[in-house]
């Protein structure tokens, strides 16, 4: 896939919602993500020419981001990081905040960045970019079962989690 520089400042402008969103609820940190989604299109763009299809790319786009932004992680934790920060909405590109009318949606974005890191991509790829669990499972390069044995386990924890947080929210 051959592109000029228009082509690809088209597949940046499609496309880094998409990286960015990734990055940031994997990272939980505004900036991070943004270096991350720069590092991600610097790498596609020497990657062009082997990327062959428009599906191609968005799955290695995805792949990429999800990588990236894993090694960020350990990167940050290795140096006595925090492993992710209190989710702040006011940190998401527009398109992305939560209805001011919804602290739901926010105190759930504060419950996943509380998921071990293997288990918070694969929650996001399955329910923001609905991926399923094969596809997950070729993003993440892991085999298929440990896909579904991490997402089982981060919707359980997250039930768990959610019972003891948002009793104001549940019935009973």
């Amino acid at each position: 896939m051959e592109a000029t520089r228009q082509q690809f400042e088209t597949i940046v402008t499609e496309h880094q919602a998409r990286v960015f969103s990734i990055a940031f609820r994997i990272l939980g940190d505004y900036a991070t993500a943004e270096e991350v989604a720069q590092d991600v299109f610097l790498e596609c763009h020497r990657a062009l020419p082997i990327i062959t299809t428009p599906d191609h790319l968005t799955a290695w786009l995805r792949r990429v981001a999800s990588h990236r932004a894993t090694d960020a992680l350990r990167r940050r934790a290795a140096r006595g990081g925090q492993y992710f920060e209190v989710f702040d909405e006011n940190l998401m590109p527009a398109a992305e905040v939560p209805a001011p009318d919804s602290p739901l949606m926010n105190r759930i974005e504060q419950l996943l960045c509380t998921l071990p890191e293997q288990q918070r991509a694969v929650v996001l790829l399955r329910y923001q970019e609905d991926l399923d669990p094969r596809q997950i499972a070729e993003t993440l390069d892991m085999p298929l079962a440990t896909v579904r044995s991490h997402l089982q386990r981060a919707i359980q924890l997250l039930r768990s989690k959610a019972e003891r947080t948002l009793k104001e929210y549940t019935r009973g």
